[in-house]
């Protein structure tokens, strides 16, 4: 076990760090390498580092810098500075070196380090950590540390405006927007072709039927709300401008076709953060409901995987399910949705429909 139990330096220099891992390799010691943006610390960090510890030797700790928690994250984050967040974890006790890196992906800390033991928390493997074969070629193993369900920085925050943000002073949507429905519309295998961890402009391609639908949806006074589960953001598969940039080729499509669509959110946490905003969890449906005015009770949400169809059920909104992209297929649910529709056209015809029957009285 190390005998240092703190970082060389107040500066948390990648070559700092180097500097102290390289006297610990000197005495025999096994180098143990793990990274993350540790915004709000809490009970999971506690428990991974300590995991990334017992593994028995020098553990070095790469704290994402502030430009790089904001761009695979949300640019409203990091809620701390990169000092600070490297300071509060440079004072555990499972840690022996602290560094910043402004990196979005772990490559050239690994070349740099050349650590015994990489580990991860999570439902990551080895097959889909793109970094595997760069510890594989030099000797060193990826370790799999547990995740614990029910701790995360932005469940925090959730946790903490939930409780507190009616004091912020800011005014409510009411007032700014009407109340009115929406049709809050999942994006890949309902608008667009279903590609695996899309990030690429040029693959973006709508569905058929698509844009007549939502021209459809619009001409009856529905607010279109794009809400899409983003996890290959937080696996590091692809950037958030990436993201943007295929939102663009919808938007642009959206466009020529005189469709608004009011607003997109997203999730980009990877399915290895428990997040109150991700579908199934109503996050998005609750912000479409105080940012735009949106009446759940009036609303539908439009997806092809049974977690649009519980995402619904949750949010308070009725659910259509299409049998485009995945078809519900995904079976991670067992439920029945309000609404079976072929594309996105059929859908919007089925919900006019059903709102006149069931709204309208």
């Amino acid at each position: 076990m190390s005998t240092t139990s703190r970082p060389v330096s107040s500066s948390f220099l990648r070559s700092d760090a180097i500097v102290a891992l390289e006297l610990a390799r000197s005495r025999g010691e096994k180098i143990i390498f793990t990274s993350g943006s540790f915004d709000l610390l809490h009970a999971g960090h506690i428990a991974y580092l300590e995991f990334a510890k017992q593994l028995g030797g020098f553990v070095v700790v790469g704290v994402n810098s502030d430009k790089s928690v904001a761009a695979y994250k949300d640019p409203r984050r990091p809620i701390n500075s990169e000092t600070q967040r490297a300071a509060v974890v440079a004072g555990l006790r499972s840690v022996d070196a602290v560094f910043i890196f402004s990196e979005t992906n772990n490559n050239e800390n690994i070349l740099a380090i050349k650590p015994d033991f990489y580990v991860k928390a999570g439902d990551y493997s080895a097959k889909t950590l793109s970094s595997a074969g760069l510890v594989e070629s030099y000797g060193g193993s990826i370790v799999i540390a547990p995740f614990e369900t029910g701790l995360s920085s932005s469940s925090m925050i959730d946790r903490v405006l939930s409780k507190y943000g009616n004091l912020s002073g800011e005014s409510s949507s009411e007032g700014k927007h009407s109340p009115a429905p929406a049709v809050f519309l999942d994006r890949d295998g309902t608008i667009n072709e279903f590609v695996e961890y899309l990030s690429e402009p040029e693959k973006f391609a709508f569905l058929p039927n698509a844009i007549a639908g939502l021209v459809l949806l619009k001409k009856h006074g529905f607010r279109l709300i794009v809400t899409t589960n983003q996890p290959g953001i937080g696996i590091g598969f692809f950037t958030r401008e990436d993201f943007f940039r295929v939102n663009k080729e919808m938007l642009k499509g959206c466009d020529a076709a005189g469709i608004q669509i009011d607003k997109v959110y997203f999730c980009p946490d990877s399915y290895a953060v428990e997040s109150d905003y991700r579908k199934p969890a109503p996050g998005m449906i609750q912000r479409g409901v105080k940012e735009l005015n949106v009446d759940p009770a009036r609303s539908y949400v439009v997806g092809d995987m049974t977690i649009d169809l519980e995402f619904a059920r949750r949010g308070g909104c009725r659910s259509v399910l299409v049998q485009t992209g995945k078809a519900g297929k995904d079976a991670r649910y067992s439920i029945t949705p309000n609404i079976i529709a072929t594309d996105l056209l059929d859908a919007a015809e089925k919900i006019i429909e059903d709102y006149e029957r069931t709204q309208t009285r």
